[in-house]
């Protein structure tokens, strides 16, 4: 058997809810381990279940998909060795995208995505990676968002531990590289890069690579 991953589902459309958790439990490797209807049941169920992942909707009554992500950041409850989230929207918005990614998500799919990809998303994320939607890694990689608001004084002085060489990885980070890419780029081991990634991960206070990459974009040249 496979290992399991743990999912979360967070949306306060009944349907939505049923036909994402049918999706998921088809898979082999994918388990719903519960639901819930807005932000405050999914940090609270977040915190009671510890799931591999939260697959969450942005806009909802009550407390949205923002609040959660907030509320999980400051219960300590995401990053390594903890849940990661992929946010779930019909709305293909700039600043959802750019505000989910800086608060610590994992990821940021489209409802209409199809079903391999909301399922490899999952996968991603669980195993740390970057998950996002193809539409949103293009606007992302062109530059639209980090062209919004000049650095703060709080973003630069996350930079300021990193080594040259944790620099460079955070550069490739920004760049959309995967682990092995970046390997290949620096002539590293794999083993060498996964160091480098959770460092910069650590000493700037991101809680995922797409969150270092939100914070590349708006700091590094």
């Amino acid at each position: 058997m496979p290992e399991q991953i743990s999912v979360l589902v967070v949306d306060d459309e009944p349907i939505i809810r049923a036909g994402l958790s049918a999706i998921l439990d088809s898979q082999a490797d994918l388990t719903v381990a519960g639901t819930a209807d807005d932000g405050e049941q999914a940090v609270e169920a977040c915190a009671r279940l510890r799931p591999d992942v939260l697959l969450m909707d942005i806009r909802m009554p009550r407390r949205n998909g923002l609040w959660a992500l907030d509320e999980l950041g400051r219960r300590g409850l995401l990053g390594p060795g903890r849940s990661r989230v992929l946010m779930l929207t019909t709305f293909d918005l700039d600043e959802y995208v750019d505000d989910a990614l800086a608060a610590g998500a994992s990821g940021f799919l489209l409802k209409n995505s199809a079903y391999e990809e909301l399922t490899g998303a999952v996968r991603a994320a669980a195993a740390g990676h970057s998950a996002l939607s193809p539409a949103v890694t293009q606007r992302i990689i062109a530059g639209h968002l980090s062209g919004r608001r000049r650095p703060g004084d709080q973003e630069l002085a996350r930079l300021r531990e990193l080594t040259e060489r944790e620099l460079d990885v955070l550069r490739l980070i920004r760049d959309g590289l995967s682990n092995a890419e970046i390997a290949g780029r620096l002539v590293v081991s794999l083993h060498t890069v996964k160091t480098h990634v959770s460092r910069v991960l650590s000493k700037t206070g991101c809680q995922s690579r797409a969150q270092a990459a939100v914070l590349a974009r708006s700091t590094l040249s």
